[in-house]
């Protein structure tokens, strides 16, 4: 409309454009805060749904402390109220902290806060220290001054929206709701009752207000995870991280933007109160995901599961004469209620740990059936049965059958021994003092050092039991290992030999079933009428008297005498005669 001439018309095209455009920003204003009157309703009705879930997971610890039909239970949830409790405080100083910031902030927009309940009224329920969890109820559609935002700027930030002023509501709100995440979150970690000879858990809650992501976040978390319940380990860090904001932040190009200043910044008053009372959102949830976590340890409700399943453990295998124990148990139980387990009819005395225990002995031919019923009662009494039944093969334990007159073990030698204890997964081998057993492949070498007489036993164990039974005990006679035979290449003692054969050997013939290596430690041969001093040689090479024996004439006899050395270490003479 300014620089150059227009006309009349012109003019009033001008005038009536620019008064279009400041009524449709008027509308978009006027909308985007009816737009947070509307936000700020669904967080109160949110507030309003996290302060009932709190006190119905309270109100559950409550019956239970008061129910005497389960002691250990009723004992838990004493304790736990009493944390409960030290919980609700800490949240209604954070609750009425909150509220009170609001109030201020309507006043000095001049609003009517006097007025409670009426037609008009911005406040239809207010606080109350009788429920000192319940923020105050609100109707902002009431609120004159819903743009203006100086008021709240003053109040939460003062002038710096990088360092909001210290004595601002801001900061004190700041501190204030870091400190009950540290307080919240340490409660939490050291609450479990005590129990004797169990560590005590703890929480030192860190001052995290500056992390890259999510991911970071829990990660710094985690670092201070040590002492804590791996059983709360993933509550806590969600409770804390629901109470965690970014301190400092880029806003608008300008960094080290504090939350405060960032987020009540130029503010309308209904905006800064729908801000506010999410942050009470916010506690009221960690306050009811808190004491959900926290009741959970009583456990509660009718069943803690939804279906019930009769479970029975055991050995698939046993013997006659056995101890069987058999573990019986609900798929799921409440370690406060433990089950009822019958055997046969009988009740089952030993229950522990939601399970009965049935020991009976193994009895019958290829198997027996184990049958009874397992039963549990809800917080009214009313017992749920189920019938379990079990399965057990029946195995008849033996062991090896051997000849007592061949039963020898030889001195030095590498014997080789089998044992066998049918009827059991698992065979033992032991011996006496002289005899040492060492494992190879599947038999045992059994090496004897001195004595008369050496016994080996053989015994059964069972995986299933971790039963060890002895099923036989061998005595063994001890000797030395006998005499080897000399040969003369192929030929043995009395048979024909042959001139051209360079070599001895010792060895035991076929009727002595031994694998014992012998060595050949020197010879001495003997030609009858010879003169002079018999030849002699070491080891089995006898190629130094091939020559001399060729002038022997056929029909004589010659004679090796050997000196020899078996496994067991001892020289021992051997002598053999051959015929040329």
């Amino acid at each position: 409309m300014a620089g150059g001439k227009e006309t009349p018309r012109q003019k009033m095209i001008g005038m009536m454009y620019l008064v279009l455009t400041a009524l449709l920003a008027l509308n978009v204003s006027k909308s985007i805060l009816d737009a947070f009157v509307a936000i700020e309703e669904n967080i109160q009705i949110s507030n309003e749904n996290e302060y009932q879930r709190g006190f119905e997971k309270k109100s559950d610890l409550e019956a239970t402390a008061q129910d005497k039909s389960v002691p250990e239970a009723q004992k838990k949830a004493m304790h736990y109220l009493k944390i409960v409790e030290d919980i609700d405080k800490m949240t209604a100083e954070r609750i009425k902290l909150i509220d009170d910031i609001k109030i201020e902030i309507l006043k000095a927009c001049g609003e009517d806060v006097t007025s409670i309940g009426g037609p008009e009224s911005i406040i239809f329920k207010a606080y109350s220290k009788a429920d000192p969890l319940r923020p105050t109820r609100m109707h902002l559609e009431h609120v004159a001054g819903k743009d203006k935002y100086d008021e709240a700027m003053a109040i939460m930030i003062g002038e710096d929206i990088k360092n909001p002023s210290a004595n601002g509501q801001g900061m004190k709100l700041w501190k204030s709701y870091n400190d009950y995440r540290a307080e919240l979150t340490e409660k939490i970690a050291s609450s479990w009752m005590a129990e004797k000879g169990k560590k005590k858990y703890s929480f030192k809650a860190p001052a995290i207000n500056a992390f890259k992501d999510f991911k970071d976040l829990n990660a710094q978390i985690d670092k201070s995870m040590k002492n804590v319940n791996p059983e709360d380990k993933e509550s806590i860090k969600k409770i804390y991280a629901s109470l965690t904001k970014l301190e400092k932040s880029k806003v608008h190009e300008i960094d080290g933007v504090h939350w405060i200043g960032k987020t009540f910044d130029h503010s309308p008053s209904v905006a800064a109160i729908a801000s506010l009372s999410s942050m009470q959102k916010e506690i009221l949830t960690a306050r009811a995901d808190a004491i959900a976590l926290i009741r959970s340890r009583v456990g509660g409700g009718e069943y803690s599961f939804n279906k019930i399943m009769a479970l029975a453990y055991g050995p698939e295998i046993a013997n006659t004469g056995d101890e069987v124990t058999i573990e019986v148990l609900m798929a799921a139980y409440d370690s406060d209620r433990q089950p009822e387990v019958t055997f046969n009819g009988a009740k089952i005395t030993e229950v522990k740990d939601g399970k009965g225990f049935v020991r009976t002995k193994a009895t019958g031919g290829a198997e027996m059936v184990l049958k009874g019923t397992v039963s549990i009662s809800n917080k009214f009494g009313v017992k749920k049965e189920e019938k379990w039944e079990k399965t057990i093969k029946i195995m008849k334990p033996a062991g090896n059958v051997s000849l007592p007159e061949l039963n020898v073990l030889y001195i030095g030698y590498d014997n080789k021994v089998e044992g066998v204890a049918s009827g059991y997964d698992q065979t033992v081998l032991s011996s006496s003092a002289n005899v040492k057993l060492t494992k190879s492949g599947d038999l045992y070498i059994a090496k004897v050092s001195s004595g008369r007489e050496a016994t080996i036993s053989v015994s059964g164990k069972s995986s299933t039991t971790n039963k060890t039974v002895n099923l036989k005990t061998q005595k063994f006679r001890v000797m030395r290992l006998p005499d080897p035979e000399i040969y003369w290449g192929a030929a043995k003692n009395g048979e024909k030999g042959s001139k051209a054969e360079p070599r001895l050997f010792v060895k035991y013939p076929p009727e002595i079933p031994l694998s014992a290596n012998w060595k050949m430690i020197n010879w001495e041969i003997q030609v009858p009428g010879a003169i002079g001093k018999p030849p002699t040689g070491t080891g089995n090479d006898i190629s130094s008297v091939l020559g001399a024996l060729k002038l022997v004439k056929p029909g004589n006899n010659i004679s090796f005498i050997c000196t020899v050395v078996g496994p067991d270490g001892i020289q021992r003479k051997r002598g053999a005669t051959f015929k040329l």
